[in-house]
């Protein structure tokens, strides 16, 4: 751990101005952005500290959202969704506006409702080359796309992937009123084999990301 400069002391904690939430190292935070037409930053906060002035200063390592990485915004990319890069900062504590949740990929595919602090993170990210870790993920559905926890999709009872409903051809009104589902592939080599138990349909009823058969 780095020594505290001459004149600097760690903080254990920081309270956010105007509010009685409280900041330690470790917690995800929303920083003021310089346009203020922009959402928040997100960052997780590393170190507290304060000078001989009592300037309280934040040592952060930023999230980027999809749309600032290098390869922009894809259409597998959650609302919710966040990159932790490797770009670290340090930022007067004043800038921060409140707390958030990051959450894993799969712990965030199982909450029940999705607030507005709650984000989600399943990358690593390179700010300086645009470089993913992990460089590969689970792929689903014909089209072949990592699962977008935002979007309905619907289980084969066969294969037990799980497809968008606009790739099969159904609207989402039409998925959610399934009891049961038959890919193409499964319905066309056997007819004769389906099952007749009540299937899910994900995310709404039962999120899943298994399983990952395939990868990208």
């Amino acid at each position: 751990m780095a020594k505290t400069k001459p004149g600097k002391k760690d903080l254990e904690s920081y309270t956010i101005k105007g509010t009685n939430k409280v900041v330690r190292a470790g917690d995800c935070v929303l920083m003021r952005p310089s346009d203020s037409d922009k959402p928040p930053y997100v960052a997780r906060v590393e170190k507290i500290e304060s000078d001989n002035r009592n300037n309280v200063k934040v040592r952060v390592r930023w999230y980027y959202r999809p749309e600032e990485s290098i390869g922009g915004r894809r259409q597998f990319h959650g609302a919710k969704e966040l990159f932790l890069s490797d770009h670290y900062d340090v930022q007067s504590a004043h800038t921060i506006e409140g707390k958030c949740i990051v959450h894993s990929f799969k712990n965030y595919t199982k909450l029940e409702n999705v607030g507005a602090e709650d984000y989600f993170c399943r990358f690593e990210y390179k700010a300086a080359t645009g470089g993913f870790t992990p460089d590969r993920v689970a792929v689903y559905c014909k089209c072949e796309m990592p699962y977008n926890p935002d979007d309905l999709m619907v289980q084969c009872e066969g294969c037990k992937d799980w497809f968008h409903p606009s790739c099969m051809g159904m609207s989402i009104e039409q998925a959610k009123k399934l009891d049961h589902f038959l890919c193409s592939d499964c319905s066309s080599e056997d007819d004769d084999k389906r099952s007749r138990n009540s299937y899910p349909v994900s995310p709404l009823a039962e999120p899943k990301v298994e399983p990952k058969r395939r990868k990208r």
